[in-house]
């Protein structure tokens, strides 16, 4: 048997390749471990994603979970969201005491793995890297197969639940086009369209994990090529979805509307919300929400750290750039693209014009996400060095109002702010900039990225 591998404990999930990295060892140690985490004669609902590979890791995962003492239920193939849902319902009684999702999410077809729910909260972090520290120094232990599990239907209830919550857009008439992305998406949302009698085409919603005509990943342009041409021709509306559904492109025949555009249009059916944003989050978001009225939080990038600030601070909603968006108000706090949709539709059927509202917000020149190589030993030394730099900051950079060191540091300009931090699961620092002034845009962007060479290069002389 092959070595466990410590990288795939990452900082929002479990995640790595199929066989390399998780095979019959490290994922019965897995179920194990986390069995015994979260308690013997515990209840731990099971649920997985459209790759070919996902009802393996089920039953290895199985396994180490009933060796643990745990009791398995398992949900089939789900939709992110629709696993989270299953830790607010009961089974002939019995309510469960986590979830674990079997998910690669929009990573290529030979990836997968686990985002994993404990008394509905995501278990994440250090927990998550002190349970890979416990498994690789107890790594000689052998599991024998043992996948007893009781199948549940969680699909059922998730959807008469969206139906029920959503009745008043019976009959909606605007034009609907989604594409799945040969996801999961597709295992209940056409069944709540069709129980609303909404108007819509799909694009792409047969599941499989192969991804045969593009990649599960809607924050990428690329990827939107079909469904734009699908909208132009025959839609109101469009959206897609990522591979496990919990994150969501909205597209309108002007804009592609990021998640913190998408904050500022839900938001204007809340009352005096407390609206979180990450750091990546345009400063238009803050400041619009602000002057309607909105109590606004930024904070750290990922989804499990949004979902804890949420709880820690009863905030109504919360929101990625990326399209993670998160609703405790009428909803449960975690973030569903479903669900998301759904409100979306709402607002289109309560009269707002999405285009419109976009149209009026203050113009800002903002890059996306850009991306700098470098090594996992690397990327978090950098950061340091950056912060200890700016405490006296070089010439070169524009004048400072404030720095926003939650998550890597946010540099606020009197014109605009640039962001470098650390990716939390890949070798890279993540950089993006916006102003109110395209050139000066291309200057914060110029300088920073000057400010992380100088940073690099101290370094090395360490």
């Amino acid at each position: 048997m092959s070595s466990i591998v410590r990288s795939i404990f990452r900082e929002y999930d479990i995640r790595g390749i199929y066989k390399e990295e998780l095979n019959e060892k490290s994922v019965k140690l897995i179920g194990y471990h986390l069995g015994q985490k979260i308690g013997g004669d515990k209840v731990v609902a099971i649920g997985y994603d459209a790759r070919s590979h996902s009802p393996q890791l089920r039953d290895y995962l199985t396994s180490g979970l009933n060796r643990a003492g745990c009791k398995v239920l398992d949900m089939g193939m789900v939709a992110t969201p629709v696993n989270y849902y299953s830790n607010y319902i009961e089974f002939d009684g019995v309510t469960t005491d986590a979830s674990i999702m079997i998910t690669g999410s929009h990573n290529p077809s030979e990836y997968n793995g686990f985002k994993i729910t404990m008394d509905r909260s995501p278990f994440f972090g250090d927990d998550i890297y002190n349970l890979g520290d416990e498994i690789v120094a107890n790594s000689d232990m052998d599991i024998a197969d043992d996948t007893t599990k009781t199948e549940i239907d969680v699909k059922s209830p998730y959807i008469e639940y969206m139906v029920n919550s959503f009745a008043h857009l019976e009959g909606m008439s605007s034009k609907i086009v989604i594409d799945g992305g040969n996801g999961v998406v597709d295992t209940v949302i056409t069944d709540i369209f069709d129980a609303l009698k909404l108007n819509y085409r799909g694009l792409y919603l047969e599941p499989d994990g192969t991804f045969p005509n593009h990649h599960p990943d809607p924050s990428v342009e690329k990827n939107l090529v079909d469904i734009k041409e699908a909208l132009a021709k025959d839609g109101d509306i469009a959206f897609a979805y990522d591979g496990d559904a919990d994150r969501i492109a909205v597209l309108t025949h002007k804009h592609n509307i990021k998640g913190d555009q998408m904050a500022l249009l839900y938001a204007m059916k809340m009352q005096n919300p407390t609206i979180i944003g990450e750091v990546k989050c345009s400063q238009v978001m803050y400041d619009e929400l602000e002057k309607r009225g909105a109590k606004t939080i930024m904070y750290k990038t990922g989804h499990s750290n949004l979902k804890v600030k949420m709880r820690e601070t009863g905030a109504d909603l919360a929101c990625e750039v990326s399209g993670h968006i998160f609703f405790k108000h009428r909803y449960f706090g975690y973030d569903d693209a479903i669900y998301a949709t759904l409100r979306m539709l709402e607002l289109i059927h309560d009269g707002i014009d999405l285009d419109r509202e976009i149209d009026s917000l203050p113009e800002v020149f903002s890059t996306e996400e850009i991306k700098v190589e470098t090594t996992e030993s690397e990327k978090f030394l950098i950061i340091d060095k950056v912060k200890e730099m700016l405490q006296n900051p070089p010439p070169y950079l524009h004048k400072i109002i404030s720095i926003i060191d939650v998550d890597g540091v946010r540099i606020e300009f009197e014109h605009g702010w640039g962001l470098v931090r650390a990716s939390n699961t890949t070798p890279v620092l993540v950089t993006r900039f916006e102003s109110t002034d395209e050139k000066l845009a291309k200057e914060y962007e110029d300088s920073i990225n000057r400010l992380i060479l100088d940073a690099k290069e101290e370094i090395g002389k360490i």
